[in-house]
């Protein structure tokens, strides 16, 4: 592990600890650490073990799965504002779950949701590896996931206004939010075998990444083979993404925000950036949940609201930067 990696880690690490002791209910640091040990009060053990660290542990998991991915689509796409949602996965994982919950089938089955999601990440990517097997360059796998993705909002808008009841409505537009709250052990558990399967296809993308970095002709000089590479990293990143929005839902910008900050500690190099995105992605996701947790608010804000809230300019800002013409 590099000292980089390590760092963020040793940060991660830090923050997962830190998480024990914020929440709403009123619990002492002695109980927290005595909980955390398993010692103690039975009902600060289920504080701490049941309902704080699972929910932090689906922050990070979900953040570092979309750093990840937004790292991975960068390096394909060569462009640095290419994220998850860039390719129409997002959208239609999301658009898998607002069926479930529009049909009521979530109410049958506590899997509906999240198995409709990964279906529907499932299902756009089937429609980009045919693309990408017929010889669809990066350019027009970004115009596919455009299509896809605007396809997907018009369906889900129209969930919206067709809504039964204002329960229907009111489930659809909370998980529409993005929430890692009442997240159990069971849920990371069950997401865990789809993001470890998408992340080591996109890691064994990670050296065809550098190479390509330097051009698509002399990547092929080197061996990478480029419809290889767009696979591996679009089936890579369809899972990481869909097993994201099954947990937490809809949550944007933390795959732009993680490679951007990170790159220029890796010197600018495809394949060492994407585990430190996927790391500094996890930290920025454990930390934001953990700052909405505190907020003074009667209603707790959802994760995904703070997260484009302060995304949201970041994203402008790195779209300014681009933009800018060289001095």
């Amino acid at each position: 592990m590099s000292r980089l990696n390590l760092i963020l880690a040793l940060i991660a690490a830090a923050l997962f600890a830190l998480s024990a002791l914020a929440g709403t209910a009123p619990l002492p640091v002695g109980e927290t650490l005595a909980a955390l040990i398993g010692q103690g009060d039975k009902a600060a053990r289920v504080i701490v073990w049941e309902i704080r660290l699972p929910r932090a542990a689906a922050a990070f998991c979900v953040g570092a799965a979309l750093g990840l991915a937004g790292a991975a689509l960068q390096g394909l796409l060569q462009n640095p504002l290419a994220e998850p949602g860039v390719l129409g996965v997002s959208a239609f994982s999301a658009l898998g779950a607002v069926i479930a919950i529009f049909f009521g089938f979530a109410a049958v089955s506590s899997l509906a949701v999240p198995l409709a999601a990964v279906l529907g990440a499932g299902a756009a990517t089937v429609i980009l590896a045919v693309s990408a097997l017929r010889g669809a360059g990066s350019v027009t796998l970004l115009l596919i996931g455009i299509g896809l993705s605007s396809f997907a909002g018009a369906l889900m808008s129209l969930a919206l206004n067709l809504a039964p009841n204002p329960f229907s409505l009111a489930d659809l537009i909370n998980w529409m939010m993005g929430s890692v709250a009442n997240r159990s052990w069971a849920d990371i558990l069950m997401a865990a075998p789809v993001w470890l399967i998408g992340a080591a296809l996109v890691l064994m993308a990670g050296p065809g990444l550098r190479a390509l970095s330097l051009g698509e002709e002399t990547a092929r000089s080197l061996g990478a083979d480029p419809k290889r590479l767009r696979l591996l990293v679009i089936g890579g990143t369809s899972l990481l993404t869909g097993a994201s929005v099954a947990t937490a839902g809809t949550i944007g910008f933390v795959g732009i925000v993680a490679p951007h900050v990170i790159r220029p500690f890796v010197r600018h190099d495809p394949q060492r950036l994407l585990a430190a995105s996927a790391l500094l992605a996890g930290i920025i996701l454990m930390a934001a949940d953990l700052v909405v947790r505190v907020l003074p608010f009667d209603q707790e804000l959802k994760l995904g609201v703070a997260a484009a809230l302060v995304g949201g300019p970041v994203f402008i800002w790195i779209a300014a930067r681009l933009g800018r013409p060289a001095a």
